[in-house]
């Protein structure tokens, strides 16, 4: 086999080609073991699929395709909604843009204003923090980082102007980062400051897939992993989208000056380092993100350990995931819980109700592919946690829970239309979010990923009286 753009720093891959695959070439994949596929599976080692992994195969490798074909009109489609959304909300709805039209005084909206907000910021629109929980409540730094994961998707002015007049924290950043492999920016993260909470946090807060982006989407579908060594098999896309190194992988040190390209997890680690030097007693920081923010918050802290950075690791409050993927092998948990346990790392997974992204990509029965190696805090429809090593229907597909999704739904939905008075007029849904839990009725899991059920679940959450969420560990739950 010809040499591959992994194998100057790993000796294990598998890489997934979709544009190297026709539908023929897929459709004999998934029906024979003995196809040919050297075209669009690059591997190190040849090996014997049975069914389910063909399975497996075929569906990341049609995800994919579909979304090369669509991807354009994908965009096109996000844009022009985004656009449709903030037209009408800096207009105040329809009528008055209709008023407004007649008259020729139409307000325009700016993507890069501090009233533009993206298609998720207006599925869940609130930007305040919830002022019943202060910093000394146990929920306050899940309740903080969720907010924070939420904000991650908004513009640059958007999240500065929230950040500063809305939480009174001040923002160290928002950052466009680069993909050595794609060759363009496709990682934004931001930094921010709460100086009410004792000690002082800084908060790192990855952005999550956009819904209209297909590159993203991609590699939240692709099953292609690199193995390093003594460490696992780790998703490929997530490691791309953090900073790996093309043909090196992840040296400890890189040059980085301020006019060249950024990555991610190097940039945002020399800019941790100075700012706790700075505040040497008096600050810890926080990494958090949902759904691909989710996977590069708990890779980020994986980057750490390979590298030793234990001054920075004795820094850090905690890990803080909302939707997130799944990120590595059995071998790479076993790696992470050793380290985790070594470091003293606090690590909090949340999981809402039937979300489909925490079940994605696939564990199959030989962990051969992808597997959650911590419990997670899981949420139902209700709000009531529980700590679980794994979340129910853990590969989401499956028969037996189709009935019970789609109730849990319908259930959902009528919630939309109760919970503002029961709770209160910050737990109004949009019309835009109750039209996602319409199509969730279709297919259930997709509104449950949005921000507004994990918002919600920080807030109104609780758990059973004989779990705590201070410090999960692997051995405190059983495998369901």
């Amino acid at each position: 086999m010809a040499p591959y753009e992994s194998d100057q720093f790993c000796d294990h891959y598998m890489l997934l080609k979709s544009e190297n695959a026709s539908l023929y070439d897929l459709a004999r994949f998934l029906l024979s073991s003995t196809s040919e596929t050297s075209r669009f599976i690059q591997r190190t080692e040849e090996e014997k699929e049975d069914f389910w992994r063909r399975w497996y195969i075929f569906n990341s490798l049609f995800a994919q395709k579909l979304l090369l074909c669509l991807g354009k009109p994908l965009v096109q489609v996000g844009n022009m909604l985004e656009l449709w959304l903030n037209l009408l909300s800096q207009n105040e709805g329809f009528l008055m843009l209709l008023s407004n039209s007649l008259k020729g005084n139409v307000v325009w909206p700016d993507r890069s204003s501090a009233t533009f907000t993206s298609v998720l910021g207006n599925l869940d629109r609130r930007v305040e923090l919830d002022k019943n929980i202060r910093p000394e409540n146990p929920k306050y730094n899940a309740s903080l980082t969720m907010m924070a994961s939420k904000l991650a998707y908004e513009n640059e002015t958007f999240l500065q102007t929230t950040i500063r007049d809305h939480w009174s924290m001040e923002c160290l950043g928002f950052y466009n980062f680069w993909n050595d492999y794609l060759e363009q920016p496709s990682t934004q993260a931001m930094m921010f400051q709460d100086t009410r909470a004792q000690p002082n946090l800084i908060v790192v807060a990855f952005r999550g897939t956009n819904p209209f982006d297909p590159v993203a989407l991609q590699a939240d579908v692709d099953l292609s992993w690199f193995e390093l060594r003594g460490v696992g098999k780790i998703h490929s896309g997530f490691m791309k989208a953090l900073g790996l190194q093309k043909h090196k992988g992840w040296p400890k040190e890189i040059e980085q000056g301020s006019n060249q390209r950024q990555f991610a997890y190097y940039a945002i680690r020399q800019r941790l380092r100075d700012i706790l030097q700075e505040n040497k007693s008096t600050a810890k920081f926080i990494l958090t993100g949902h759904s691909l923010g989710g996977a590069l918050a708990i890779l980020f802290v994986t980057i750490l350990t390979i590298h030793k950075e234990a001054w920075l690791l004795d820094r850090l409050e905690g890990v803080y995931t909302f939707g997130q993927p799944r990120v590595g092998d059995k071998q790479l948990g076993n790696y992470m819980k050793e380290k985790m346990e070594e470091y003293d790392v606090k690590y909090l997974r949340y999981v809402y109700c039937n979300d489909l992204v925490p079940r994605i990509p696939y564990d199959d029965q030989d962990n051969l592919f992808f597997e959650h190696w911590w419990p997670c805090l899981y949420y139902n429809s209700f709000y009531k946690g529980k700590v679980r090593y794994e979340e129910p229907n853990k590969n989401y597909f499956s028969l037996l829970w189709a009935i019970p999704k789609c109730l849990n739904a319908l259930w959902e939905l009528n919630r939309s239309f109760i919970i503002p008075y029961i709770q209160g007029s910050d737990y109004k849904e949009s019309w835009l979010m109750k039209m996602l839990r319409v199509v969730g009725l279709v297919f259930p899991g997709l509104a449950a990923h949005c921000t507004q059920d994990y918002v919600n679940a920080t807030r109104l959450g609780s758990l059973a009286s004989s779990t705590s969420p201070k410090r999960l560990k692997p051995s405190s739950s059983k495998r369901f």
